[in-house]
């Protein structure tokens, strides 16, 4: 019987977050419920106690590198897994309440990431006034709107909709980046395959000469991709590390079902954290004709008749 497509869907809020723009585009206006959360550890906790059926959570940005709250919170807790990833541009705008002059501004608000991004253009509109922190860019454009401070850095729709206006647009330091998310839910029946696929995985290592090194052959003996690799403290050892990874195809390959085997048997800990269609308008490589699956099932065969005597 095939399982119940999500209908509630948490996202990290509030109203107005890139975040909530990049839900839209993976699910229809009439598609479910969206629950926007305080923070990307909330947006996973209502999956995983059931509030939600899957979230929309920032994975990694083109300019300023991966999302540490979405990483460590793959890696820990009940598991999830990755179902659809979604790639969004994303333009920044110094909003500010009406009326606001650039003079009267003492201080600028957003997302650590939006301003690590627009540093540099901030500073020459509103030069020695201090950045702080927020939750997400849509709360940094609401805590203006409600006077808790006197600009924000977020997107065009989260200015309109707390009723700012843009003081500066297109504020970034970096033209053309890209935000990619990604939509979890409880473990379940996979996406099928499409040839173009990714797997995401942790992968912990041991404190050893070699381990990552063992890591990686796994994947390059059997003519596979990697797409992205990146390291974590597990922050319950020191010099105990994990290594986040996405590669080319899907866990239901041949190939790929076997290097997970493989990792499983010479790493500390393997979590599997989906196999999903890319969305990045690249194709997967070329499959070996040494790694496809028919090549994998012909070997099998043959060590099976050596197993029973047919030499």
């Amino acid at each position: 019987m095939p399982e119940t497509p999500p209908t509630r869907f948490a996202y990290l809020g509030p109203e107005g977050t890139f975040a909530e723009a990049a839900l839209s585009t993976a699910v229809g206006p009439d598609e479910g419920l969206r629950q926007p959360a305080a923070s990307v550890a909330a947006a996973l906790v209502a999956v995983r106690t059931g509030e939600a059926d899957a979230a929309l959570v920032p994975l990694e940005n083109s300019v300023e590198g991966s999302v540490p709250a979405t990483m460590d919170g793959l890696a820990d807790g009940d598991p999830l897994v990755i179902t659809r990833e979604v790639f969004l541009p994303v333009s920044f705008v110094l909003a500010v309440r009406p009326g606001t002059r650039a003079a009267d501004v003492r201080t600028v608000v957003s997302h650590p990431h939006a301003l690590a991004q627009t540093t540099r253009t901030v500073a020459t509109w509103l030069p020695g006034v201090p950045s702080l922190p927020a939750s997400s860019t849509a709360a940094a454009a609401r805590a203006v709107a409600e006077g808790e401070h006197d600009a924000a850095v977020c997107a065009p729709i989260a200015a309109e909709r707390y009723g700012l206006v843009p003081l500066a647009e297109d504020v970034a330091d970096h033209p053309g980046a890209v935000t990619r998310f990604v939509l979890v839910s409880r473990p379940g029946t996979l996406p099928e395959p499409t040839g173009d696929d990714k797997t995401s995985l942790v992968a912990v290592v041991a404190d050893r000469t070699g381990a990552l090194l063992d890591v990686l052959r796994e994947f390059a003996v059997r003519g596979i991709s990697l797409t992205r690799i990146e390291s974590r403290p597990t922050r319950d050892r020191l010099w105990v590390y994990s290594f986040s990874l996405d590669c080319e195809g899907h866990v239901a390959e041949a190939r790929v079902g076997e290097a997970l085997a493989a990792l499983h048997r010479v790493c500390e800990d393997v979590r599997f954290l989906g196999s999903y269609p890319r969305a990045d308008g690249r194709t997967n490589r070329p499959v070996p004709d040494v790694a496809a699956d028919a090549a994998f099932a012909d070997a099998h065969a043959w060590l099976a008749r050596l197993r029973a005597g047919e030499v």
